[in-house]
């Protein structure tokens, strides 16, 4: 039987000023730097011992994954990093503060372009400033695999090949797995192991610097799931 932990990073800069962050590289707050160190605290406490980590290309996602080993002693883990896990892209309201979105194009608006399966958020062009076309990690990827912006529904699409060529393969080895990424990356993937239905994936949230462990058999069927 193989364990799987999907940890959200801790509360990052942005979390803290109500802005969406999606690919924009941004830190760890203070309290989220807690939070990743508590979770690893967590995980030694639970005697969970892992053979690989995956995380993101940022740096929230990194971090929290290095505090995480490192307070379960475990920082020499194998890591892989890929652009698959990262957030989902939110386009031109990337930098925006929630809630004066709210007030720009309405509550239920802003709702629908955070929760809907299926809805995409106001898209950027490469040329757009904040456009992830010019950034160094992403400079080996097709461009037209760079987004302008993401629903739920094609974050899913970008993260299950890289589940299924690389976490999952594990996983059916018996190694036991760290996914360190992000709330909606990691909603994908819950979507998907779990069977969850498009509407009811809406209602899944992931707390920041929170461990969620996963029992799976060796046809990667879940036995078991709790949180830290």
């Amino acid at each position: 039987m193989a364990k799987l932990v999907f940890i959200r990073h801790g509360q990052s800069e942005w979390n803290l000023s109500n802005l969406f962050t999606g690919w924009v590289d941004v830190n760890l707050s203070e309290q989220g730097v807690a939070e990743a160190q508590a979770a690893g605290e967590k995980i030694k406490a639970a005697g969970i011992e892992f053979d690989q980590a995956y995380t993101s290309v940022l740096t929230r996602a990194i971090k929290t994954l290095h505090y995480a080993l490192e307070g379960s002693d475990q920082l020499w883990v194998p890591e892989i990093k890929s652009w698959r896990l990262n957030e989902r892209h939110y386009g031109a309201l990337q930098g925006q503060n929630k809630a004066e979105a709210a007030e720009q194009f309405g509550e239920d608006q802003v709702l629908v372009w955070r929760r809907s399966y299926d809805t995409l958020p106001p898209l950027l062009s490469a040329s757009d400033e904040g456009s992830a076309a010019n950034d160094r990690r992403y400079a080996d990827l097709d461009p037209k695999a760079i987004p302008g912006g993401e629903n739920l529904k094609v974050t899913l699409e970008r993260v299950i090949p890289f589940w299924e060529d690389e976490i999952a393969p594990k996983l059916l080895e018996g190694k036991n797995v760290i996914v360190a990424a992000h709330g909606n990356s990691l909603r994908a993937l819950t979507k998907y192991i779990e069977n969850i239905s498009d509407a009811d994936i809406m209602g899944v949230e992931m707390a920041t610097g929170e461990p969620v462990v996963y029992d799976l058999d060796d046809k990667l069927n879940i036995v078991s799931k709790i949180k830290l």
